[in-house]
């Protein structure tokens, strides 16, 4: 049987470790570490610290030590709308499995775990991006394809004492 468990910050490394490889198996090409890499070790040891927070990780440990599978996951306020009445929306990521660990049910477990978080919580809506490796997964759990289209832009990151910054 897999044992999942909710991740807390003492996992945050570990974390931002799977997300690494999350991105290698989507285009083979794992990122360069920079200053992104200890943002998201703080980001996650910030939002993991508060069991009451907008934000869960769900995780599978490794036989040794350190983290098998993860799956990570946000609650949104958005507004409401027709099919959303509380405007509440689950935004899933950083869904990811250590190579010599895959084909073992660990995301399904990590998903279901995550999944399980957002109905206790009320949230009736939740979102992913899937790769196609990790598509026939989530449409077995119940996602699909929408007809929304989605765009994004980038914005220039503000330096530190610009615009609406206080000095430092």
């Amino acid at each position: 049987m897999t044992v999942v468990r909710r991740a807390g910050p003492d996992d945050a490394e570990e974390l931002t470790r799977l997300r690494v490889v999350m991105w290698a198996a989507l285009d083979g090409i794992a990122p360069v570490p920079g200053p992104w890499y200890p943002a998201t070790v703080a980001r996650f040891r910030e939002t993991l610290a508060d069991p009451d927070s907008a934000w869960a990780a769900f995780v599978v440990d490794k036989d040794d030590t350190g983290l098998a599978s993860c799956a990570v996951g946000t609650i949104e306020r958005r507004l409401p709308n027709p099919g959303n009445l509380t405007g509440e929306t689950g935004h899933i990521f950083n869904v990811a499995t250590d190579p010599a660990y895959r084909r073992r049910g660990y995301s399904r477990a990590c998903m279901t775990a995550l999944l399980t978080w957002y109905a206790e919580r009320g949230v009736t809506k939740v979102e992913l991006n899937a790769s196609p490796y990790g598509e026939p997964l989530y449409q077995q759990l119940g996602f699909a394809r929408h007809s929304m289209p989605a765009m994004r832009r980038s914005l220039a990151p503000r330096p530190a004492n610009g615009p609406g910054r206080p000095p430092t």
